[in-house]
């Protein structure tokens, strides 16, 4: 028998034995040492995979292009690194007694892929880059984090990382790569990187926020969101191109605009003048175009916030954002400035209560649950601006927008936006101020919308903002008929291309020498 084949229990020695059930003991030790209990917005996460295990709505991808020479080792050991600093991405969701539990391992090889990509097309390495970035992770067994890097010459690079949202939020990406720009040179010279040790894991946010929910600070958390999300909840309903679907496919695409500084400078001089702040406004506006759109009065929009509401946990990678939901009232046609009042209290009311986790808000309030929604609001806002981690600009930076650029320890690197093949929400618009602009995506559920409907509801977005530097004092059923307007004009505007369109057949039928009827031609001049 091969020396390296196991023996069967049966045929081991006594000694063997007590051997073997010394290590297993071990083992079981060593596990029980390593099974950490979830956050709430984990457990959310969570229990949504258990529903649709093979989605891809989850996946936080970052992708850029590397115009320099890359140490390839060196980027492997400094990945490497991260790794064995951030626990959370050594952790895997394994379930124990029927409950998730986090499994964090006490080391794990980075999952490390060097791909030649220098045959490829432009489109093959789309389509690569995108197979890759949507490709489903196991929470059970990991790895949560994949890393490729996809050479197409000697000075061009494409680095993807893609890690399972229950695992990292944003501002955690921007960590990782402010600290990848200080492991990467160290590692390429052969030096010991000096980075400030983590005092604090995630598990350590976790039971903080399980001791302050048991408080009274969670009492009193509980009291604020429990009257502002009192009586019945409104489902906004926006009219979509297609019902609804009964089981939710999380099918999503996006659809990308740019605002001039022009408008960006007057926004944030009108935020100025009200006392409020650019993520005001805009949010405003946004509830405003969601009224005229669905007819409601009474709005529910999620925002995320940081959820890193104690200094300690800013530089600690994990799932510390909480999307917490705002409540719009749009009745009784008030002037836009003081419309821009009310979301400013409750923004700030909102950022002073940001600590209370959606996920047990939704178990406390049992909204009437449809598994083809998602409970309590459909539709996110969110504004972009670099946090004090990514003074570099690495926050906007990993929003995707293509040609943003930064250079990360010697890697010289521009943004490669992906498309948009997931959404968790019905809508989400995403605003990225930059120096320059303010660059929007709208984030669509593409079962429930066309291109086409969210482009227009793309310019009236647009066409607000504009109405509303031209007249803050404007009450918002005004606001609405210039939406109404703009909708009529468009209309009007398609009816006369198509009437061209129309002449233009008939002018053809001409050349060719077919005479068209009078009936048919009295059809076009009515059209």
């Amino acid at each position: 028998m091969n020396s390296n084949t196991p023996k069967r229990i049966a045929d081991l020695s006594p000694a063997e034995k007590r051997a073997l059930l010394a290590e297993l003991l071990r083992k079981q030790a060593r596990d029980s040492q390593s099974l950490y209990p979830l956050s709430y917005n984990q457990q959310g996460i969570w229990f949504l995979y258990q529903l649709a295990p093979d989605s891809a709505v989850y996946n936080v991808n970052f992708a850029a292009r590397i115009s320099s020479d890359v140490n390839v080792p060196a980027l492997r050991r400094a990945l490497q690194s991260l790794l064995d600093r951030h626990p959370s991405l050594r952790t895997t969701f394994p379930a124990h007694s029927g409950k998730p539990v986090q499994q964090i391992h006490e080391h794990l090889k980075v999952s490390f892929a060097e791909v030649d990509g220098s045959t490829w097309s432009g489109d093959e390495l789309n389509a690569r880059l995108l197979d890759e970035a949507y490709r489903p992770f196991d929470l059970e067994r990991g790895p949560l984090l994949r890393v490729s890097l996809i050479m197409r010459s000697a000075r061009d690079h494409i680095l993807l990382l893609v890690v399972h949202h229950i695992a990292i939020d944003f501002w955690s990406l921007a960590i990782l790569l402010d600290e990848l720009g200080v492991l990467y040179p160290a590692e390429s010279a052969g030096l010991k990187a000096h980075l400030p040790p983590l005092a604090l894991q995630y598990t350590d946010y976790v039971r903080w926020q399980a001791e302050m929910l048991a408080g009274p600070d969670g009492e009193r958390l509980w009291a604020y969101w429990r009257e502002q999300l009192a009586g019945q909840l409104p489902i906004l309903d926006l009219p979509t191109d297609r019902p609804r679907p009964a089981v939710p496919t999380y099918q999503g695409a996006s659809h990308d605009f740019t605002m001039d500084a022009e408008l960006r400078s007057g926004l944030k001089a009108l935020a100025k003048a009200h006392g409020a702040t650019l993520y005001m406004v805009l949010l405003a506006a946004f509830q405003v175009v969601l009224s005229y759109h669905s007819g409601q009065e009474d709005l529910l929009v999620g925002t995320p916030m940081v959820g890193r509401s104690r200094a300690e946990f800013e530089g600690i990678v994990g799932l510390f954002t909480n999307p917490v939901v705002l409540r719009a009232n749009l009745s009784g046609n008030p002037a836009f400035g003081v419309f821009l009042g009310q979301v400013r209290r409750n923004v700030l009311a909102a950022l002073e209560h940001q600590d209370f986790p959606t996920v047990l808000l939704v178990e406390r309030l049992r909204p009437p649950r449809e598994l083809s929604r998602p409970p309590l609001c459909q539709v996110m806002f969110v504004l972009d601006k670099p946090h004090r981690i990514a003074q570099q600009g690495a926050s906007p930076f990993l929003a995707a927008e293509t040609g943003l650029r930064m250079n990360s320890g010697g890697l010289a690197m521009e943004s490669v936006a992906l498309e948009r093949r997931a959404a968790t929400l019905d809508l989400v618009l995403l605003i990225i101020e930059t120096q320059e602009s303010l660059a929007a995506s709208m984030r669509y559920n593409s079962d429930l919308f066309d291109n086409a409907t969210i482009a227009r509801m793309s310019q009236h977005f647009e066409i607000l903002l504009r109405r509303i530097l031209q007249e803050p004092t404007a009450g918002l059923d005004a606001l609405k008929l210039t939406l109404a307007t703009a909708d009529r004009q468009q209309r009007m505007s398609v009816r006369k291309e198509q009437k061209e369109v129309n002449i233009q057949k008939l002018q053809l039928v001409k050349r060719r020498n077919i005479i068209p009827s009078q009936q048919s031609i009295e059809a076009v001049a009515r059209k």
